[in-house]
């Protein structure tokens, strides 16, 4: 730490984003208390979506979904679960503009990488965008920005723009499964397209829930030639 900083947290003592409690020398501005109660996924989940499942399972899991219908991504893990501390420090991150907070996840989605894709080569790092009218009125988007720490961290090229966002679709938030599908139903597509072909992409989003938005960029990545598409989140919901 810098002698700058040093005296900036004498003067102006930093508070944890989940608690409010001032956070130790050596933190970024989530305490040890709220990052230690983190709650990280390990198996068992499925082996395709990720999504974790309760209970002894001791062989290879797929769930009901993906059982039914094949999502158009290779895989898709997550670090935590959205709940508890987590939860309260991706909703500052996102809603009150808390950017700083990027550096505080990114040990957890890096560490997510290199545990369930150690085998991948990977071509490159792209995200889930905003519609260009909602990231006007956000700022920035969440999803680009740990993307481009993590492509950093991976020593991988930053696919800027690769995906855009078509038109405009409403929250996912109050949306049950069938909903969020329709409501992502055609909204992205690809703008580089010649470079995609035959290439490996790491898709990165903030939270997954349901996984209609990932799918639905997957689709079009694959549609536009690309290998394979791998997904990363920092939460699962």
């Amino acid at each position: 730490m810098s002698l700058v900083s040093t005296l900036l947290d004498i003067i102006y003592p930093r508070s944890c984003a989940a608690c409010g409690n001032t956070v130790g020398d050596g933190q970024g501005y989530v305490c040890w208390d709220c990052e230690s109660r983190f709650d990280v996924i390990s198996m068992p989940f499925c082996s395709v979506c990720g999504d974790p499942v309760e209970g002894l399972v001791e062989h290879q899991y797929l769930c009901s979904y993906c059982q039914r219908v094949r999502p158009y991504f290779e895989a898709a893990r997550s670090a935590v679960r959205y709940r508890g501390s987590v939860r309260v420090v991706m909703h500052s991150l996102k809603y009150k503009k808390r950017t700083f907070l990027v550096r505080d996840l990114l040990p957890f989605l890096s560490a997510c990488v290199r545990t369930h894709y150690s085998m991948i080569c990977f071509d490159g790092v792209t995200f889930v965008p905003l519609y260009p009218r909602k990231e006007r009125e956000r700022t920035f988007n969440q999803a680009r920005l740990l993307a481009g720490k993590l492509s950093r961290e991976l020593e991988l090229p930053f696919l800027h723009d690769c995906l855009k966002r078509t038109r405009y679709t409403e929250t996912q938030t109050d949306l049950d499964a069938k909903q969020r599908r329709a409501n992502v139903h055609g909204a992205f597509a690809v703008q580089n397209r010649k470079w995609l072909d035959g290439r490996t992409v790491l898709l990165v989003d903030d939270v997954m829930t349901t996984g209609a938005t990932v799918n639905e960029c997957s689709k079009v990545l694959k549609e536009a030639g690309a290998a394979g598409v791998f997904v990363v989140t920092v939460a699962r919901g």
